[in-house]
């Protein structure tokens, strides 16, 4: 690895959860404002978590621990791969691996509230899996590369190529984002979730690790979304923050729905948008 990769990778897991929370708050604020009220400061979740880590730490059984820490490492690994310039396909492998880690968490307690947030959030994974395989198979098809360093340097904005493998990532990115309408394994609406789902049985400073793992999570997703629009700093950025504020509309527009149309809807815009896009761009590069 080069110095400016290890930089990179350091910067992430140093400045990842400041965005995380920064964005968090933001959503929160601009929620509010849809719905007509204050909102809380965009500390809001800063504040949330530190009151968290000064709880009392219970634990159902001695392996919840274990599965946190693996979601939050596998997580903050996948991140600091993505922005390292690593291999693409390690970063959503890694992403994965932490997603099974949680579930397993929540699997542990022998809750049914847990055990159920945990089947729906296999549901989402397999719902969800399918296009960010699309996208990540799409940007190599263009660039001949799975490494981020080298789908970065490409001259041309991959969403030229892709525009529908772009469209579908941002739909599943509702799933990812845990937004309505599907956010079905747990959600941070408290008018949603009297029982919390996935993380009913998680409490104290395991449930603040969950919650900055979420961080890291959506900076890394942010960052995939900039892959499609790299060529220009300030206009990724700009896709970027618009993607965000789009999600976070959805999510205040569409009442939750069942795990069916989720998983019915994911592999439509999976079959439509990324494998279309994707035939389009074989026959155009042959």
């Amino acid at each position: 690895m080069t110095t400016k990769s290890i930089a990179m990778a350091l910067g992430y897991v140093v400045l990842a959860p400041v965005i995380g929370g920064l964005l968090a708050g933001v959503d929160r604020v601009i929620s509010a404002r849809m719905q007509g009220r204050k909102g809380p400061p965009i500390m809001q979740p800063f504040f949330d978590v530190f009151k968290l880590l000064a709880k009392q730490y219970v634990t159902v059984n001695k392996f919840q621990s274990f599965y946190v820490a693996g979601f939050a490492i596998f997580t903050i690994v996948a991140g600091a791969l993505f922005f390292a310039g690593g291999d693409l396909l390690l970063v959503i492998f890694a992403l994965t691996v932490g997603g099974i880690f949680l579930v397993l968490g929540a699997y542990s307690a022998n809750s049914p509230y847990s055990t159920i947030g945990a089947d729906r959030e296999l549901l989402q994974m397999m719902a969800y899996e399918p296009m960010v395989i699309l996208a990540a198979l799409g940007l190599f098809m263009v660039t001949k590369s799975f490494r981020v360093a080298d789908i970065l340097a490409f001259p041309k904005p991959l969403i030229e190529y892709l525009p529908a493998v772009f469209l579908g990532f941002l739909f599943i990115l509702t799933i990812k984002f845990r937004k309505s309408p599907f956010d079905l394994s747990s959600s941070h609406h408290a008018h949603q979730e009297l029982v919390r789902g996935l993380t009913t049985e998680f409490s104290g400073r395991a449930l603040a690790l969950i919650e900055v793992a979420h961080w890291y999570e959506n900076v890394l997703l942010l960052g995939f979304v900039y892959l499609f629009v790299a060529t220009n700093v300030w206009l990724g950025l700009a896709v970027c923050a618009a993607a965000y504020f789009l999600e976070v509309l959805i999510d205040n527009t569409y009442a939750r729905l069942t795990w069916k149309p989720m998983v019915v809807w994911s592999w439509v815009v999976a079959g439509v948008f990324g494998v279309a896009n994707i035939m389009v761009v074989h026959s155009l590069l042959k």
